[in-house]
């Protein structure tokens, strides 16, 4: 008998554990969806906290923004010396995979280290300058603590460029700041990066990597190209619509082509684009694509952009008064966006690429997504962290927490696998679903493809695809030097790309994109297109300090790390 209470004893108290589980989940999933102010951290729905009190006298809490993700944690301190200060602290794991992270409820707390059965503690907490206060005093994005186990992050003023800098003076100070930045753009920046390679007539290409096949082009000639690495057997050129493995970056390959060189099949669809006009028919189209077997892909936003606050876009009355942004918050406070990689992912970044659009421009003026989901701005997640929320009918690319890549248009359905999305980036809707030309590519406000208020949509873009080969995924990123959606539908298309999305466009600097190697111990960048090194900075003896991974920037990035 005593064997069979003890049995219902334990029944019961996993009862009442579940009982309570799953009433904490009910109540942060009412949190998610409230229509009120609040903070980011009330709209993650899988957070666990757990408190402890201190012998002093004080406080501390560990919540663990995700637990399935294992990567993003709050520390929360209230000090115990009478004067109820509160702290709290943006914790990163140096070692998410293999590190099991809790907050101990003994006597005397501590946080917990796990990993590979060894168990260590340590309290960054304690001490008349502690090592909290130590972290936060260093002015290091990523400042080490417990023994390097875990970062705090901290706040950074990200980098930007000048004309950038005035762009958003402009936008934020003067009447009529975005239409004047319009004019700017459609004045002085139209084809203002377009590049034309020569056709060699008769050339020959070199050494072709098979494993990507051809682009369906009409006429495969051999092109003059300008790219910032070198890819191998292409030194007299490249034929347009092959690709060649780059130099020293083993499972990355390079391809060139101009839109006008499209096969008629592909450009009479499926799906319906407008005509190629004169200048983007001719212009250079580059593509680099990674076969995904061999890379890991992650997201980080920048320190400013995107903004969490309204985008000016959506019409008023899909605005819930009251609120200072469509999720119920316009900061990130209390956790913090360093806008640049992890020290503990330098050794092993492959490639990074500029993630997409600002806030300004990521939501409807007008359509049907105009007036959902509050002028559905585009969502964004990292390290299981929802910043901004993913609506459906958005094109997304997001990884899930087995590591797998995938980009399609988001559906309300997906809702179920937020628990194992670890990033997400979402930017307008498709230029490619399932192979077709997306439902909205001859549309300027349905597709809300930016441009000019004369829907003039032809200026430098940035994109990426994914395809599928022999049963192995690729990623391409594609960098357009002046074309409409049209010819970045096509040019995927031809391409065999299943779902492909924009990115950000007007500015080598928005469609920064760039490989790294290592010489003599140091990261060097090797950028697609040469005038994107001039978004880098550099050491007084002239190396380069590479964006995104060497300085905190103010824009959100992709990057790509070796397996």
């Amino acid at each position: 008998m005593p064997c069979l209470a003890l049995v219902a004893a334990q029944s019961a108290a996993a009862t009442d554990i579940r009982r309570a589980e799953d009433a904490l989940a009910e109540a942060n999933w009412a949190d998610y969806a409230a229509d009120r102010p609040k903070s980011i951290v009330e709209i993650q729905p899988f957070r666990r906290s757990v408190d402890a009190r201190l012998p002093e006298g004080g406080e501390v809490r560990l919540t663990a923004l995700n637990p399935g993700i294992n990567a993003w944690f709050l520390l929360d301190v209230v000090a115990g010396d009478g004067s109820r200060r509160a702290a709290s602290y943006h914790l990163e794991l140096s070692d998410p995979e293999n590190t099991r992270l809790s907050l101990t409820d003994a006597e005397a707390p501590a946080l917990l280290f796990a990993r590979d059965g060894i168990e260590e503690r340590c309290t960054p907490w304690q001490g008349r300058t502690s090592e909290l206060d130590r972290a936060i005093a260093s002015g290091l994005p990523y400042a080490p603590i417990c023994n390097g186990r875990a970062f705090v992050r901290n706040e950074m003023r990200g980098s930007r460029t000048s004309r950038e800098a005035v762009a958003e003076f402009l936008r934020d100070n003067v009447v009529f700041g975005e239409s004047i930045v319009g004019l700017i753009k459609g004045s002085f920046y139209e084809d203002a990066y377009m590049s034309s390679g020569e056709v060699v007539a008769g050339g020959a290409s070199g050494d072709v990597a098979a494993e990507l096949g051809r682009a369906r082009l009409s006429q495969h000639p051999v092109i003059r190209t300008y790219f910032g690495f070198e890819p191998e057997g292409a030194e007299r050129g490249m034929e347009a619509g092959s690709w060649y493995a780059i130099k020293d970056a083993p499972g990355i390959y390079a391809s060139a082509m101009q839109p006008g060189m499209i096969h008629p099949d592909v450009l009479n669809g499926p799906g319906r684009t407008h005509g190629l006009d004169a200048v983007e028919r001719r212009a250079d189209v580059y593509l680099v694509g990674f076969d995904m077997s061999q890379f890991e892909l992650g997201y980080e936003p920048g320190t400013d952009h995107p903004r969490l606050d309204w985008s000016p876009r959506p019409p008023a009355g899909v605005r819930t008064r009251g609120l200072p942004g469509p999720d119920g918050f316009d900061r990130a406070a209390p956790l913090v966006r360093t806008g640049m990689l992890s020290p503990a992912l330098t050794d092993r970044v492959a490639a990074t690429f500029a993630a997409g659009f600002k806030r300004d421009h990521g939501a409807w003026r007008a359509g049907d997504l105009a007036y959902a989901n509050k002028g559905s701005h585009y969502g964004f997640l990292a390290n299981g962290v929802i910043f901004s929320k993913l609506h459906p009918g958005l094109s997304t690319l997001f990884v899930l927490d087995d590591g797998s890549v995938h980009m399609r248009t988001w559906r309300e359905e997906d809702r179920a696998l937020l628990p194992r999305v670890r990033f997400a980036r979402q930017n307008g809707v498709p230029l490619v679903e399932n192979g077709a030309a997306g439902e909205q590519v001859t549309s300027w406000l349905g597709g809300n493809w930016s441009g000019s208020a004369e829907a003039d949509l032809r200026t430098l873009r940035g994109g990426a695809c994914m395809k599928t080969v022999a049963g192995r995924d690729f990623l391409i990123y594609a960098y357009f030097s002046t074309a409409t959606p049209s010819a970045m539908a096509r040019t995927f298309q031809a391409y065999g790309c299943d779902h492909a999305m924009l990115l950000d466009m007007n500015s080598q600097e928005h469609t920064y994109m760039a490989l790294y190697v290592t010489e003599n111990g140091t990261l060097m960048p090797q950028h697609l297109v040469q005038g994107m090194a001039a978004v880098d900075s550099r050491e007084r003896d002239g190396t380069p300090i590479p964006r995104f991974v060497g300085f905190a920037d103010n824009r959100d990035f992709i990057y790509l790390l070796r397996k």
